[in-house]
C-alpha cells in the first residue's frame, strides 16, 4: 500500500481541547441519514428520523464556519482518493463485507470505480432480490449506512501525534473505524491505536475522550467507553512521566449523558462549559465518581476527587464553569437534552455551538464571551479574532436531534500548542 501525498504536509499534532485550529476532519451528512425509518432508527442509535433538507442548511453554515478560519478535510474526498489505491480498495471493500456478513458482494463492489464505491461505503448498498441472500431483506441494506458517520469525533479521537480508533459499543458504528483507520495510516501517514487490538472486551469513543493539555486526558466511563478502554488508555501513556487521566463516571441514563462532551467541554485556559449537576453530584450524578490516576514512569496512583473542577485544580488547570442552561434547573435539562454543554474551540476562547440553547448563550454572553452568527462568520462580515472571547452560533433544530452537537461532528487533526 502506498502513503498518499499529503500536499497540505499536515500532520496530526493535538495537544489540547482549545489550540487554534489549523485542520480538520468533517463529513456532510449525506443520503445515509435518510435511510432511517422509524423502526430502525433506534438500531442506528437515533430517538428520530431527520428531514435531511433542513440538516443540509444547517451544515452548511456549520462547515462554512471551518472553511473560513482552518483547512477542512471531508470523509467522502479522502476516501474517494484511497480507493484509487489498489491495496487500499481491496482492503476496505473485503472488511467491510466481512463485517455485515456480505462477503458474496466483494467482487461486484470492487468493479465500480472510487466515486460509487465511497458512496456505498457510506450510503450502503441495498437488498437486491435474487443477488444477495434473503436474511438480508428484512433490513434493506447488506451493507448498513454510516448513519451517525458525520459525527466524526466518536470513530476516532486525536491523541497527540496518534490517532485513537475507537472501539465502538454498537455494530451498526463499527463500520466506520474500518475509514477512519485507512485514512489516518495512508493519507495523513499517522499511527493509530486500538483498545480492541490489547482486548477484545474494551470500548473507547471520542465523545468521552479530552485532552486537557500534553499530560492530562479527560475521560468519560459510561456507556460507550468502559473501564476496559480507559485501563488500556492507562497502560499506552503508563511509561510517560507525570501524567494524569482524570475519570468522570457518567450516567447510563437518559440517552443525552453517551460521553462526557456532552455535560463537560474546554472553552478556554481557564473556562469550562459544564452541566451543573455533575459538579454539585446531583440528580443523574448522585453517587457517580471523579478519580485522578496519577502515572508516573509506570507507577500508578488513584485518588478519589470531590468532581471535575477539583481534579482539574490538582493538576493545575483552576476552571470557573460555564453553566450549561444557565441557573435554572430546568432550562439545564432541557438544554443538556440537545447538547447544551457541547461546544468546540476554535481557538483559545472562541467556540463554537448551538443557537438554540439561548441559556447557554445567554450565560455565555454574561462571562464575556461575544455573542456571534455563523452567516457572518462564514461569509467573512465578522472575524473571530477581533475578540477575545466569542461564541459562534449556529441555527439548528434537526442536527441536535441526532444525538450530537458542534464537538461531537468535528475531529481536529491539527492544533497549535497552547501557552499555558
Amino acid at each position: 500500500m502506498i502513503l498518499f501525498d499529503n500536499k497540505e504536509k499536515i500532520n496530526v499534532h493535538v495537544t489540547s481541547e482549545i489550540g487554534r485550529l489549523k485542520a480538520v476532519l468533517l463529513h456532510r451528512p449525506g443520503v445515509e441519514i435518510e435511510r432511517m425509518t422509524p423502526q430502525n432508527a433506534a438500531e442506528a442509535l437515533y430517538s428520530d428520523i431527520l428531514n435531511k433538507s433542513i440538516v443540509d442548511e444547517e451544515y452548511r453554515w456549520f462547515c462554512g464556519v471551518f472553511e473560513k478560519i482552518t483547512h477542512v478535510f471531508y470523509v467522502s474526498d479522502l476516501l474517494k482518493a484511497l480507493l484509487e489505491d489498489d491495496d487500499i480498495r481491496s482492503m476496505l471493500v473485503i472488511e467491510s463485507c466481512r463485517a455485515e456478513g456480505g462477503e458474496h458482494l466483494i467482487d461486484t463492489l470492487m468493479s465500480h470505480d472510487s466515486a460509487v464505491l465511497a458512496q456505498e461505503l457510506i450510503e450502503g448498498v441495498p437488498f437486491v432480490k435474487g443477488r444477495d441472500p434473503e436474511r438480508f431483506a428484512s433490513r434493506r441494506y447488506v451493507l448498513r449506512p454510516l448513519y451517525n458517520l458525520f459525527f466524526t469525533r466518536d470513530a476516532s479521537s486525536s491523541v497527540f501525534d496518534r490517532v485513537l480508533v475507537n472501539s465502538m459499543s454498537f455494530d451498526v458504528r463499527k463500520r466506520e473505524n474500518l475509514i477512519y483507520k485507512a485514512i489516518f495510516e495512508y493519507y495523513f501517514g499517522c499511527e493509530t491505536i486500538n483498545a480492541q487490538l490489547w482486548n477484545k472486551h474494551a470500548h473507547t469513543e471520542g465523545g468521552d475522550v479530552q485532552i486537557g493539555r500534553s499530560d492530562l486526558l479527560c475521560i468519560g466511563e459510561g456507556i460507550r467507553t468502559d473501564a476496559k478502554g480507559i485501563d488500556f488508555l492507562a497502560r499506552t501513556f503508563s511509561d510517560r512521566p507525570k501524567f494524569n487521566i482524570i475519570v468522570q463516571q457518567l450516567p447510563f441514563e437518559p440517552e443525552s449523558f453517551i460521553h462526557l462532551d456532552m455535560v463537560y467541554t474546554f472553552l478556554d485556559r481557564d473556562r469550562c462549559m459544564m452541566y451543573e449537576p455533575m459538579l454539585r453530584k446531583t440528580a443523574e450524578f448522585a453517587g457517580k465518581s471523579t478519580t485522578r490516576i496519577e502515572i508516573d514512569n509506570g507507577h500508578v496512583k488513584y485518588h478519589d476527587c470531590k468532581n471535575m473542577l477539583e481534579a482539574l485544580k490538582q493538576v493545575g488547570l483552576d476552571m470557573e464553569p460555564v453553566f450549561c442552561g444557565g441557573d435554572d434547573l430546568w432550562m439545564q435539562q432541557r438544554e443538556q437534552w440537545h447538547s447544551g454543554a457541547n461546544f468546540f474551540a476554535l481557538a483559545p476562547g472562541k467556540v463554537i455551538g448551538y443557537r438554540r440553547n439561548s441559556h447557554t448563550i445567554e450565560a455565555l454572553d454574561k462571562a464575556g464571551f461575544a455573542v456571534l452568527k455563523a452567516e457572518d462568520v462564514a461569509e467573512g462580515r465578522v472575524n473571530i479574532d477581533d475578540y477575545n472571547r466569542c461564541v459562534v452560533t449556529f441555527a439548528a433544530s434537526e442536527l441536535p436531534r441526532a444525538g450530537g452537537g458542534a464537538r461531537c461532528m468535528t475531529m481536529p487533526v491539527n492544533r497549535e500548542e497552547v501557552d499555558w
